[in-house]
């Protein structure tokens, strides 16, 4: 008999199942199974991935699912129906039916899904039936009446199965039950795991989802019935029992069902147009207009390419596609909203006409075939960039333009990944928040390690999962759950659309908003011939847009991107400078290297460093630069190749110029040389290697020797392999120009953009205060009366937003701007309080408001406000909006002094993250200059500096040996840097160093490997104070003549020096450099007439003076 396995939960079911799909198919074929059902609880995620592994193996799929239902009978009770599809149409109604589940809200009615029911199956699982439920636990007959009635109407036109009970217990409890089932009875059973011994690790999963802790009955659980039971055991189990029925059914559900997911089809929505016009025709009128429009259409080459470039559109059908994305792109101009496209589609006239793209694919040698090819069938991929902060108007437009269940954001999944499921498993383990952080800790911090990987390369984590049997039951069940399916979330960019009901094609549930989410993922989507569209939200182009806002708000000047030119000197000077944190792409410090030893002089060279900047490219990087400033010879292996390699100085650095290579020497069309870029940057060796025979070929019957065509072909596969999509890296490029452009000629607008950008990170916001600093740029604290949401530019300075002040609420502030904007300016804290809704009269919404600042200007007593103020808010309660009563209720109490000026830093730093009126280090301005201070920002590796910094904190550690050592966060108000300080001079400090105090630091600087950043190696650590009582001590200037500036001056001053050691600071003035340095405390000497002397000897009268 052949049976099949009908009741199925696969790890798509998120966290109710460990089955994981391959495991899963693998193992029916050794059950004797030839057909398996996928039955996901209110999901069809895996559908694809099921049917595409049951082929693999030579297995039947079945596509069903698992519907919870409200019970027709008893509030507030689901219960469950497996549905399963007998064919495309039975699958489309599926499809609908869980799309309705939760359009439902998850409250669907058996009598909701009545219509979608044809070509489906039903089967009833026993363990989750409505009916059993009802004749044992409720044992009502008007009830089993209700139900039959429900059940009857809904079900009459399909055939209805009812499982039976899988284990001998049931059986023998619920015989009675079985007999008078009102159902044909069919042997399956649910299948949550896959061997018997899984019971434990499907426990544990259960309890991540439910957020419960197990018990120690559980941790000795470690069987359970809901296996994958083999098909012997399966008909053995009926048959003992009598019930070769219940097997029949099996056989004829199994044979019944016959689906193939339609695939690999294209359904590209078509575009309306205004007057109906054909839609070939309007796309042709739309880019002869825009082409126009740029000041192109007399220019022949121009035109030709149009022309190719429409027709190719034409052939492949896509000229709907273009239409789509102008429509898209066109609301985004008429809302001023900045855009940028991503990829090859700059590549495209059509594109650049439709003002789809804003870089001339002619000018800048892009090429139509890379982004889309007439002999490589693909669908077209136009990637959209947006502001991260406008990314839902571009969404509402399209939903609310195509309609309801034709518009859907794209699924994605989140996993069990080695820390999360260490994490996971902890919790419900019941371990501390401490023990489960020793756990995650030691996982070591490489992307995407497994934790098998994991403990190979940790001791730690070997040391705690040999600790004890616990902690190895810990580490082997996160070892089985890793990888599993966790959460469904949105994919940042993936929309698709359509023109008709995407539930043809693809599960739909609730998203976030109005728009639904597809429960297919992006390739999943794709496989199907949806229209899938990227949408990606980009906080630069937030940056951007809110800079041109402020500018052409502030000062009243309009300013476009357009209007930007792209060979400014200041600009250029920027990223020669390595200037560019804020700007995108060219952050990193490795990147910043590379500007300052590459000096770019144009858009071209930016656009290469783009490029080389990568994994892979990055060992081009040193050749490019050499050639690039002379130091190395240029070869284009042939003359002829100049024009395409001069831009790179004979580096091949774009896939572009592979595919201009092998056309102009061998004869490929540009399509064809498409199809070799991509063989290359695949590595598929075959084709490679078929292809060096067609170049060499093609190449010598179009006059190239032999050796110079196999030295071409050797070239293009040692460097095409890591050449990088040139229309990307151009959009690119041009989006971080204009960004350095905007931040060197707009400086306040810039920097309060890209401040409002980043608030909620702390790190970013402490880097680009720094920044702004630097720029002599001042920043203000929030203001009561100026103050927006966010970090505007306020009269020549830049003014912290309410947003950035922790611990005040969104609708509190859009009250506070919406009761300014309608009453005017607060006069007072009390003014404020009368003005407020009274649901803020509470001191834990007022005082941050205090804290932070933001009552400064109006009051400058801070201590006096937060001592007041819970009177205040009491009177006000007291008078009952009666300003009378509240002028009698005024508060007449005594005044105090205000916190002192660390106490507002203080204060500002937890409520605003960061100093901002000034930085404890200020106090010590005067000894900067005297001690030859090095600031955070101005530190480099290998230098030994003098620095003044206040820590902020300190972690101990003990060392391999068992000694204690220090690590120190410390800041002046350029930055913050790490400090390390060693067993020996932390035992020299008696293991005592107070926090929130500057200290005099002298040290070494080297890069961590660890924490990617410079750190200051500390020799000696000091309180600043001591250095204000040192500058008035009489100190030793000593003048160093030019000439006697040598290495053998400067070792007999030393000598000196250390021979006649004391209390006195030296600091040496260097004639030829005019700098001054003062020595370390180890140097400093005493007063005598012995070494005024031998000074004088060494360099000359008047070279020593004490003052």
């Amino acid at each position: 008999m052949l049976l099949g396995q009908l009741q199925l939960l696969t790890s798509y079911s998120l966290l109710q199942s460990t089955n994981r799909i391959e495991e899963l198919v693998k193992k029916s074929q050794q059950h004797g199974f030839s057909t398996l059902a996928i039955t996901d609880l209110n999901t069809m995620s895996g559908v694809l991935d099921f049917e595409k592994t049951c082929l693999k193996y030579d297995i039947k799929p079945i596509i069903g699912v698992t519907i919870d239902f409200v019970s027709s009978v008893i509030e507030g009770k689901n219960y469950q129906i497996v549905l399963l599809a007998k064919n495309l149409d039975g699958y489309q109604n599926l499809l609908k039916i869980v799309t309705l589940y939760f359009e439902k809200a998850r409250t669907l009615e058996l009598s909701d899904v009545k219509p979608l029911l044809a070509d489906v199956i039903a089967i009833i699982p026993w363990e989750n039936s409505e009916w059993l439920n009802l004749t044992t636990v409720y044992n009502s007959e008007e009830s089993r009446n209700i139900w039959q009635e429900t059940y009857q109407e809904s079900l009459k036109s399909i055939d209805v199965y009812h499982s039976l009970p899988h284990t001998d217990s049931q059986f023998s409890e619920e015989e009675e039950q079985i007999k008078s089932l009102p159902f044909k009875k069919i042997a399956t059973h649910p299948v949550k795991y896959l061997k018997t011994e899984d019971y434990f690790n499907y426990k544990v999963l259960r309890h991540i989802d439910s957020g419960q802790t197990m018990n120690v009955y559980h941790l000795k659980e470690k069987q359970g019935p809901e296996y994958f039971k083999t098909s012997e055991e399966i008909f053995t189990f009926f048959k003992e029992r009598d019930l070769e029925e219940a097997l029949r059914n099996n056989e004829i559900v199994s044979e019944s069902c016959q689906v193939e997911i339609p695939k690999h089809q294209t359904l590209l929505p078509k575009y309306q147009t205004p007057h109906d016009e054909v839609a070939v025709d309007f796309l042709k009128m739309l880019s002869e207009e825009g082409l126009r429009k740029r000041g192109l259409a007399f220019h022949p080459d121009y035109a030709a390419r149009l022309n190719y470039e429409l027709s190719v559109i034409h052939q492949m059908g896509y000229d709907d596609y273009f239409l789509i994305v102008w429509d898209v792109m066109k609301y985004a101009r008429d809302e001023n909203i900045i855009t940028a496209c991503r990829g090859s589609a700059a590549g495209s006239l059509v594109s650049y006409c439709l003002e789809i793209t804003q870089v001339d694919p002619i000018e800048y040698d892009l090429l139509f075939e890379r982004f889309l090819n007439p002999e490589r069938f693909t669908m077209p991929d136009i990637d959209i960039d947006i502001p991260d902060n406008k990314r839902e108007y571009i969404l509402n437009y399209v939903h609310q333009k195509y309609g309801n269940r034709r518009v859907a954001q794209i699924a994605t999944f989140g996993t069990l990944a080695a820390k999360q499921a260490l994490r996971d498993v902890c919790r419900v383990f019941g371990l501390s928040q401490a023990e489960s952080n020793k756990w995650s800790q030691s996982i070591p911090n490489v992307l995407k390690i497994t934790l098998s990987d994991a403990l190979k390369q940790s001791n730690n984590l070997q040391k705690l999962v040999e600790f004890s049997d616990r902690n190895r039951l810990i580490f082997e069940t996160a070892l089985k759950l890793e990888g599993l399916p966790r959460h469904m979330s949105t994919h940042a960019a993936g929309v698709v659309i359509g023109d008709h009901d995407l539930t043809n094609e693809v599960p739909l549930q609730t998203g976030s908003g109005e728009i639904p989410l597809t429960q297919f993922t992006m390739g999943d989507v794709e496989k199907v011939g949806l229209l899938k569209m990227d949408f990606l939200g980009l906080r630069n182009l937030t940056i951007i847009n809110q800079t041109l806002e402020n500018i052409n708000y502030s000062q009243k000047e309009k300013l476009t991107l357009t209007d930007i030119p792209l060979d400014d000197t200041h600009t250029l000077a920027l990223f020669r400078d390595g200037l560019t944190d804020g700007i995108f792409q060219f952050e990193s410090p490795g990147i910043k290297k590379v500007l300052k030893k590459l000096q770019p002089t144009s858009i071209e060279d930016i656009t290469s460093v783009n490029a080389l900047y990568r994994p892979g490219p990055m060992q081009n990087i040193d050749l490019f630069i050499e050639r690039k400033n002379g130091q190395a010879p240029i070869d284009y292996l042939t003359p002829d190749l100049q024009p395409i390699l001069e831009k790179t100085y004979g580096v091949i650095v774009y896939q572009e110029q592979v595919m201009k290579i092998v056309s102009l020497m061998a004869g490929y069309s540009l399509s064809q040389a498409d199809i070799l870029r991509r063989a290359i940057s695949k590595k598929d060796k075959a084709i490679i290697d078929e292809e060096r025979q067609h170049f060499v070929q093609g190449a010598i019957s179009n006059g190239y020797t032999n050796k110079i065509s196999e030295n071409v072909y050797t070239y293009i596969e040692k460097f095409a392999n890591y050449g990088f999509n040139r229309s990307h890296a151009v959009v690119y490029s041009v989006l971080a120009y204009q960004m350095a452009y905007l931040k060197v000629h707009y400086p306040l607008a810039f920097f309060a953009s890209l401040l409002h950008s980043v608030q909620h990170s702390q790190a970013k916001t402490v880097e680009y205060f720094n920044e702004a600093r630097q720029q002599q740029i001042a920043i203000l604290p929030p203001s009561i009366n100026d103050s927006q949401y966010g970090f505007i530019s306020h009269k020549g300075k830049i003014l912290m937003g309410f947003s950035s002040i922790k611990g005040v609420r969104r609708d509190l502030i859009r009250q506070i701007i919406d009761e300014r904007k309608q009453s005017g300016s607060f006069s007072s804290l009390e003014n404020l309080l009368i003005r407020l809704d009274k649901k803020w009269l509470k001191e834990e919404y007022i005082l941050p408001l205090i804290y932070s600042g933001a009552f400064d200007r109006l009051h400058g007593n801070r201590r006096q406000l937060v001592i007041d103020l819970s009177s205040l808010i009491q009177n006000i309660q007291y008078s009952g909006g009666s300003i009378d009563l509240l002028g009698f209720l005024s508060l007449k109490g005594d005044k105090v002094s205000d916190f002192s000026e660390e106490e507002k830093l203080e204060q500002e730093v937890e409520f605003l993250g960061t100093y901002v009126s000034s930085h404890p280090t200020e106090r010590y301005k005067k000894q900067r200059s005297f001690y030859n201070i090095k600031l955070c920002h101005e530190v480099i590796t290998n230098e030994k500096v003098q620095m003044l910094l206040y820590i902020t904190d300190s972690k101990k550690i003990r060392t391999k040996k068992g000694e204690s050592m220090l690590f120190l966060n410390g800041s002046d108000h350029t930055g913050n840097i790490e400090l390390t300080i060693f067993p020996k001079l932390y035992r020299e400090l008696n293991f005592n160093l107070p926090e929130k105090i500057v200290y005099y630091v002298e040290g070494r600087i080297e890069y961590s490997q660890y924490s990617r950043k410079n750190q200051l190696i500390v020799t000696k650590i000091v309180p600043a104070d001591t250095l204000a009582e040192a500058r008035d001590t009489v100190k030793c200037f000593i003048k160093i003549p030019a000439e006697m500036n040598t290495p053998l001056i400067l070792a007999k001053l030393k000598q000196l020096f250390q021979e006649n050691q004391g209390e006195h600071p030296v600091i040496l003035f260097f004639a030829d450099t005019k700098q001054k340095m003062m020595l370390d405390s180890k140097f400093w000497v005493s007063q005598t007439e012995e070494l005024t002397q031998a000074i004088a000897k060494l360099l000359g009268e008047d070279s020593i003076v004490f003052q």
